[in-house]
């Protein structure tokens, strides 16, 4: 038989699953390792998909996505991002993961390079070694708050560089780029004429600062940008996201998005419009939840534990080097089956969190407490 794909079988497995799929075997396991909100989804949004599956809405949309849905995703970037677009320069997607999977084959070929964080989300990685594009990673260091430094970048762009990948606010670290940082990185990204493509899945989970998305910046169409219904609105499942790019890139993913998806779930995309129109309130209420979570987290915690305090998404990364277990794998390993406590391995993020393990605020207040407690046993030994 001949053999797999080398350039898909080199893809790495991703190590949070890994550890996922290993507490779902065991009983009584805290769950603080995944991005999964525990709140439902809203029942006006799912009211709005059984509406639309009870009318047979169930056919196949435009590749695009429906026109209705791209009118009010126009009309939400441009009053909450400063994004001055049409409605040719908008993809509805398979979550923002399929935009991402559209989105990087568009912009690069194999063999040429994208610049990625370290720390991290493990499927940028994936994607590109998946499509066999070099991710060449560029360091993210908590003594400068997770920021990017731009001498750092500099000495990474070489000739087959294709784009930078940004994210903010970030996973794991919580860090968001400030306005100042944002236009630094669009001129960096046009000194060097390269993509600049920004993650902004988690642009409404903040806590007291201010979310820019640098295409606000762009003048000649280098600034893609990446959002998703899935943290926001706590519709992980129904994999709906947008990328907002230039028509000449959104007109590729269009076109790519027929063989690799058809298009967007139909009943999806319905309950997306109405999370939209009539979302802000709750998904408010939620925003307000993580930082209550966050601050009890940080209440609980020894200082010197943390290493970056969250100004955004859910997440909080913890620093155990401190431990016999140092290696944030091993430690993560250990700790589920010492004391049944899911968390995230910093190595799955990168060689800067390799002695860190990544807590989940999307768990309830009570398991999150619990599970911290269980995390600062374990650290006692």
């Amino acid at each position: 038989m001949k053999p797999l794909s080398f350039t898909r079988t080199a893809v790495p497995p991703s190590r949070i699953r890994e550890l996922m799929a290993l507490a779902d075997a065991m009983p009584g396991v805290l769950h603080l390792e995944a991005g999964i909100p525990d709140f439902s989804t809203p029942r006006f949004i799912l009211e709005a998909a059984a509406e639309a599956a009870g009318g047979g809405f169930t056919t196949y949309t435009p590749n695009a996505g429906l026109r209705s849905l791209r009118g009010l995703l126009l009309q939400k970037v441009r009053e909450e991002n400063n994004l001055d677009v049409g409605i040719d320069s908008i993809v509805v997607t398979h979550g923002a993961t399929g935009g991402l999977a559209l989105l990087l084959p568009t912009l690069a070929d194999a063999g040429e390079e994208i610049l990625i964080p370290d720390p991290a989300w493990p499927d940028y990685e994936m994607l590109l070694i998946a499509a066999g594009i070099r991710p060449r990673r560029y360091p993210l260091c908590p003594e400068k708050g997770f920021q990017p430094d731009l001498g750092e970048l500099e000495d990474l762009v070489v000739h087959q560089t294709k784009a930078l990948l940004i994210n903010s606010p970030a996973n794991p670290s919580g860090a968001v780029f400030p306005r100042e940082s944002m236009l630094a990185l669009y001129e960096f990204a046009r000194e060097h004429d390269l993509y600049l493509i920004s993650d902004e899945v988690y642009e409404h989970i903040l806590f007291d600062v201010e979310h820019v998305s640098p295409a606000q910046f762009d003048t000649d169409g280098r600034v893609i940008s990446v959002f998703s219904f899935s943290k926001e609105f706590a519709m992980t499942g129904w994999r709906i996201g947008y990328v907002v790019a230039p028509p000449s890139i959104a007109e590729v993913m269009t076109r790519l998005q027929e063989p690799y998806y058809s298009c967007a779930n139909s009943v999806a995309q319905k309950a997306a419009e109405v999370a939209l129109l009539r979302g802000k309130e709750v998904r408010q209420s939620m925003v307000v939840a993580y930082r209550q979570r966050r601050d009890i987290a940080l209440a609980m915690l020894p200082e010197e534990l943390v290493l970056h305090e969250p100004q955004g998404a859910f997440y909080l990364l913890l620093d155990v080097s401190p431990c016999p277990v140092a290696d944030g794998y091993a430690f993560a390993r250990a700790l589920l089956g010492e004391k049944r406590v899911a968390v995230a391995p910093g190595p799955a993020f990168g060689e800067v969190t390799k002695q860190a393990i990544r807590v989940s605020l999307c768990a309830a207040e009570r398991e999150l407490v619990r599970g911290l407690e269980r995390i600062l046993e374990f650290m006692k030994g």
